[in-house]
């Protein structure tokens, strides 16, 4: 249903740069190839004299790239005419973290003592954006992530689009809570990030207002309700109501999408996740 609905979305991006030949589409941070399969199987129009390109440094997440892409380890140079796709990419690139102790900010470093990390802090440093130093607080620095979508809007012809979707706030907001910084092993919630290092993914919310230019902000709910996934539901209803005595693969596959886009679009869930687009000049 994503893959789907982001072929909608591909496809409004065209119509409006007008309908050029050759519209590119990059998805980076592919993995096994699972967005990709889900937007050709859904056959946008942009594609048909376009391509799409899958970058994923993982060589052997990226043999598994369905046929019809051009899978690389590396961004590809431009300028290109189309869009850049970053699906949950943002939150897992490197990041600092700063922290107040009521005076200044000081950058949180690691230390190895009696064979154990340990956090010190040091030197006062100028905040990402201005925060007053309340004690106790802690904001993440994410200059790997900004640096990230300068260079793909930099890869950008004019008038085409760069598309993160992610789970973001601001940096005041994070400064108010601690759970912006997460940890997850075998797909649950993971402990300290300093324990057992290796052993699990540690990720942060993405600070919205420490990415270059002016994004359109949204969320994921919104956004896939403006680019018709409560169409994409209704047909699924009408294939399910006509087949469902017969329960083939076309049935079922059509029945599926009415779960899909429940999980999709729940708003205490993958339905918060924001979009953040950017339009090149």
């Amino acid at each position: 249903m994503f893959g789907a609905v982001l072929a909608r979305w591909l496809d409004k991006r065209w119509a409006a740069m007008g309908e050029p030949d050759g519209f590119t589409v990059v998805e980076v941070g592919a993995g096994p190839g699972t967005l990709a399969r889900a937007v050709l199987a859904a056959q946008p129009a942009c594609l048909l004299n376009g391509r799409y390109v899958t970058v994923e440094v993982s060589a052997a997440q990226r043999s598994l790239h369905p046929d019809g892409v051009d899978a690389l380890a590396e961004m590809p140079t431009g300028p290109l005419t189309g869009a850049v796709v970053a699906n949950e990419l943002l939150d897992n690139l490197p990041f600092g973290v700063l922290a107040a102790d009521g005076e200044s900010w000081r950058p949180v470093q690691v230390m190895v003592e009696g064979g154990r990390f340990l956090e010190v802090l040091g030197d006062p440093v100028n905040p990402p954006v201005a925060l007053p130093p309340v004690a106790g607080q802690r904001i993440p620095v994410q200059q790997a992530a900004a640096q990230w979508v300068a260079g793909a809007l930099a890869l950008l012809a004019p008038g085409s689009s760069l598309l993160v979707v992610d789970y973001c706030a601001t940096t005041a907001q994070m400064a108010q809570k601690s759970s912006w910084l997460r940890t997850y092993r075998n797909h649950e919630y993971g402990g300290s990030p300093l324990e057992d290092p290796g052993s699990q993914d540690i990720t942060t919310e993405v600070a919205v207002d420490q990415l270059p230019g002016q994004p359109e902000v949204g969320t994921q709910l919104d956004w896939l309700q403006a680019n018709g996934i409560d169409d994409l539901v209704a047909e699924g209803r009408r294939i399910w109501e006509q087949r469902a005595g017969v329960a083939d693969l076309a049935a079922l596959k059509a029945r599926s999408r009415i779960s899909e886009a429940e999980a999709l679009l729940a708003p205490d869930g993958l339905g918060a996740f924001q979009t953040l687009t950017w339009t090149t000049p």
